[in-house]
């Protein structure tokens, strides 16, 4: 179920935020902020997984994340469009019941369609949360003050912010590894995500993040809008 967030982190599939933003979300736990996580669809298309294994495992990630709550909308994988309104309800709720003040989510250039649709489908019901005129049955208006862009997993970008994720990379090993269904070898048919070459290009790909500012590890994140140098200094544990 949904609640209240100071970040809410989405994905279009149950394990998107772990691959793109999960040592973030784990670090903003730690300071202390309630972190959600919105899982759009349960990822029903995958070769690997039902939607119950996939909903037990995107729950051991949680808990791993020490996130607050997650929850899904269980809008349709392989459906996700940001010009049906009812869809667009669905996160306008989420958004409105949650009243994050900071966003992460999909960037709207991952080569993923579902992905994509994702970014589309926030960017438009993030607007529409703050006017009180729409959606008046779905909780007073509001609308975060931050929207950041984490990496598909077959995406590279120059990030605007890079997030040290060092102390808690550990913690997205381990939410990773909770979902035994689609990327243990032994768990099912084989695929690129289980092949063992694909959790290591994440490592990677995080490693060679990390390095831009003189770490071990790395979370980058892509401006969306313009950003207001406070909320950065609110999100990351500065002053403002």
């Amino acid at each position: 179920m949904v609640g209240r967030c100071d970040v809410l982190a989405v994905g279009a599939h149950p394990d998107d935020v772990d691959l793109g933003c999960a040592a973030t979300v784990a670090r903003l736990a730690i300071r202390g902020l309630r972190v959600g996580i919105l899982d759009l669809t349960e990822g029903e298309l995958g070769t690997r997984g039902d939607p119950a294994t996939r909903r037990r495992e995107a729950e051991s990630a949680r808990e791993a994340l020490q996130a607050a709550w997650r929850s899904c909308l269980g809008l349709p994988d392989g459906g996700l469009q940001p010009g049906v309104d009812d869809q667009v309800a669905a996160v306008v709720g989420a958004l409105r019941t949650g009243v994050p003040r900071a966003v992460l989510l999909p960037h709207p250039d991952d080569p993923h369609p579902d992905h994509g649709a994702a970014a589309a489908l926030l960017r438009r019901a993030v607007f529409l949360s703050g006017l009180p005129r729409w959606g008046g049955d779905l909780g007073p208006a509001s609308r975060p003050r931050l929207l950041l862009a984490y990496p598909g997993p077959r995406q590279l970008f120059t990030p605007a912010i890079v997030v040290d994720a060092t102390g808690t990379y550990d913690r997205k090993r381990a939410a990773l590894a909770a979902h035994v269904s689609q990327f243990v070898p032994s768990a099912g048919p084989p695929t690129h995500l289980a092949s063992g070459h694909f959790l290591a290009a994440i490592e990677g790909r995080d490693r060679a993040c990390g390095n831009l500012i003189g770490t071990e590890f790395g979370e980058g994140f892509a401006a969306i809008d313009p950003i207001a140098a406070d909320e950065v200094a609110w999100l990351l544990g500065g002053s403002c």
